[in-house]
């Protein structure tokens, strides 16, 4: 039976999509079928409503855009003046329930009450509510404190008039300083319960990208972050540029007519000179043509540059107009709202409340959901030695606004926050150390010279290395200045784990660091080992690799079934290749005989319960298996990016398994998203150490 929740507020811009993003990650966790519906949208067009397309984007919702809300504003207008509320309530019904029947749980979320119908109103949504058969979740507004009791009250009190079934309260955009005041004035026994949403300064501001689309502006520049700059003040350029450069405040948003070369030229200077603040953007109004040299230098503006043909007295009341929204590609804006969603709601007891069952299966978002849970509560300190790398930068932001890890970041501070700046960053809650000008340079060499004595180290030697920050970071992570370290989006492979093999090395009873990748398919995750350590193992040590892959799988919520991979099935075939994966199969028998491991075993009957019932119709692996041994390097390397491209599966990893401490690899090729996640499981890989190693 498919179950739902409707979401409305009781005024415009109460924090109403805050909380329909935060349940739908909360959800996505739990919720294998999971659907989102609108019954009224603005337009037509719903590919064009962002709420649809970033929800149906983030949580890779099967069903299509037309499918997830039931009017347009022009037609539920129609309906209402025409005193057709019936029908226009049987519309959105039967619009709601061609969705419901593929779902296990449907967030519904009411009108934005921003249109030009009155009539769209809280009336409105309590009659849907009560038509779609779904408890209410009200937002009211929490701005002025001393309101609140009263329009939780009126609220409450409206719904229960229209026989709605209250689900729970929401206050939204609640001063962070009067939370605990607000807190006990909305207290009461008995009742459901009253979340308190704080007002998050970064969510309050729009992007350049609502400006332009709200102006129609046409982009001159447009940098890969141009959806995701925050407009933090505006500020209209009419004065000389000594008096224009003197008031200029970081994340400005510059209105200016399009011939005032030189407020453009200064605007660009600022942004490029470290000890300038950063400008947000530029709005050209006025329509007159630039010149083409100063056009050919704002080209290199690493922020982006709109223009518009009105007057710049016009533009800026439309800038000053425009509301903030969350766009599907602005995981900054997405990373502040579930942070501040996670602040206000006890996930946990949420959770409960939707009588939400933990399911059997994981998929990839479950996966990815529980990567950044587990990681928020440990909090460990994850340091990431390539400062200079602009992805590195952008996940750590992201990582800091969502409170999953403390970090370090080693680099040349200036320059890291000069990046930092010219990104449109927030990095304040990162320590930033230059490894060459750190004073723990000169206490670590020590260590060093302790650790690799046997290759000759001298103290020299070490305060050269140490100045290497992979080198530093290793360090960090082995005297427990850090708890873990992530490396790899602008260096090798091999200058990632060189240190920590040489510095932090295998734990005791392993005989070979290994590697898996978590490959995230459409509708489960697999784990394969090893895809990038060991070129060639033996018999013993792909035992380990198998022994140790299951460990890292049960970690992180996957059940290990172990298919131990070749060319043959079972007894079928013969040659040294095969008989080395039988040798290892009897091997990780003997050592771990509580795992379920199958082998030799080829990929389709690993994988297809057709071809198991074939060729192993007793084994408990076959057609099951959940992680994949591969028998050397080569084939593992090739079979992963083989269903990395043709089945569009996520990889995350290698994740480095049996060193006495974590350190994880990136790919060069690695995405903002890669990032997070591989701090998030060398987090978790942190707090799951015997507490010796620690």
């Amino acid at each position: 039976m498919t179950r739902s929740v409707y979401v409305t507020g009781t005024e415009p811009h109460a924090g109403k999509s805050i909380v329909v993003l935060g349940l739908m990650e909360l959800l996505s966790a739990r919720v294998e079928r999971l659907g989102f519906f609108r019954p009224i949208i603005a337009s037509d067009d719903a590919a064009a409503d962002l709420q649809i397309a970033l929800l149906r984007h983030r949580y890779q919702l099967p069903a299509a855009a037309e499918q997830m809300y039931g009017l347009s504003t022009a037609e539920a207008a129609e309906l209402m003046a025409a005193g057709r509320s019936r029908q226009l309530a049987a519309a959105v019904l039967a619009a709601y329930k061609s969705l419901e029947r593929d779902c296990d749980f449907v967030v519904c979320e009411g009108t934005d009450f921003d249109g030009a119908v009155p009539a769209l109103d809280f009336d409105l949504n309590a009659t849907i509510a009560n038509e779609l058969d779904a408890p209410v979740l009200v937002v009211v507004n929490g701005a002025v404190p001393e309101e609140v009791p009263a329009a939780v009250s009126v609220a409450r009190q409206s719904l229960a008039e229209r026989d709605c079934a209250i689900f729970g309260v929401f206050v939204g955009r609640v001063p962070a300083t009067d939370l605990e005041r607000v807190s006990r004035l909305v207290a009461r026994d008995g009742e459901e319960p009253v979340y308190l949403l704080p007002e998050h300064p970064d969510l309050t501001h729009p992007t350049v990208a609502d400006v332009a689309a709200a102006l129609e502006a046409r982009p001159v520049v447009e940098p890969r972050d141009f959806g995701q700059r925050e407009v933090r003040e505006v500020r209209v350029a009419a004065m000389s540029v000594e008096h224009f450069v003197a008031t200029l405040s970081e994340g400005s948003l510059v209105i200016v007519p399009s011939d005032r070369a030189d407020i453009l030229l200064a605007g660009l200077a600022s942004t490029l000179s470290p000890a300038s603040p950063t400008i947000a953007g530029l709005v050209l109004t006025g329509g007159y043509p630039i010149d083409t040299a100063i056009l050919e230098l704002l080209q290199s503006a690493p922020f982006p540059v709109l223009e518009v043909s009105e007057s710049t007295y016009d533009t800026a009341a439309s800038v000053h107009a425009v509301q903030p929204r969350i766009r599907p590609d602005d995981e900054r804006q997405i990373a502040t709202a579930l942070a501040s969603f996670e602040a206000a709601a006890d996930t946990v007891e949420l959770a409960r409340r939707l009588v939400l069952a933990r399911p059997a299966r994981v998929t990839p978002i479950m996966f990815e959901y529980e990567l950044v849970e587990r990681a928020k509560a440990s909090r460990k300190n994850i340091v990431l030695p390539e400062g200079e790398d602009d992805r590195v930068l952008s996940a750590a932001e992201i990582l800091l606004r969502r409170g999953v890890v403390d970090l370090t970041i080693l680099g040349a501070s200036t320059t890291i926050r000069a990046r930092a700046g010219a990104l449109g960053l927030d990095l304040a809650g990162a320590t930033i150390i230059d490894p060459l000008l750190s004073p723990l340079r000169t206490e670590f060499v020590p260590r060093f010279v302790e650790l690799r004595r046997h290759k000759g180290a001298t103290k020299e030697l070490a305060f050269d290395v140490l100045g290497a920050p992979a080198y530093f970071g290793a360090m960090m992570v082995e005297v427990g200045a850090a708890d873990g370290m992530v490396s790899g989006a602008a260096h090798t492979t091999a200058d990632t784990i060189r240190p920590a093999f040489e510095l932090i090395r295998a734990r005791d009873g392993v005989s070979v660091v290994s590697s898996v990748f978590f490959m995230c398919l459409s509708d489960r995750v697999l784990v394969y080992g090893d895809c990038a350590v060991n070129p060639k193992p033996t018999p013993s040590q792909l035992a380990d690799i198998a022994i140790s892959s299951t460990d890292t799988a049960a970690t992180f919520g996957i059940e290990p079934r172990v298919a131990m991979l070749s060319y043959s099935t079972g007894l079928s075939g013969k040659g040294e290749d095969v008989d080395a994966v039988r040798e290892a199969t009897e091997l990780v028998r003997t050592r771990r005989p509580d795992l379920k491991v199958e082998g030799p075993i080829q990929y389709d009957a690993a994988v297809d319960t057709g071809v198991a019932r074939l060729k192993l119709p007793e084994s408990d692996v076959a057609g099951r298996a959940t992680v994949f041994v591969f028998p050397d390097l080569e084939t593992g390397n090739v079979a992963y990016k083989a269903v990395q491209r043709t089945a569009n599966a996520v990889a995350v990893g290698p994740v480095l398994q049996g060193l006495r401490k974590p350190v994880n690899d990136l790919s060069r090729g690695c995405t903002v998203t890669d990032i997070v996640n591989t701090v998030a499981i060398t987090a978790i890989q942190a707090a799951e150490l015997p507490s010796a190693a620690r």
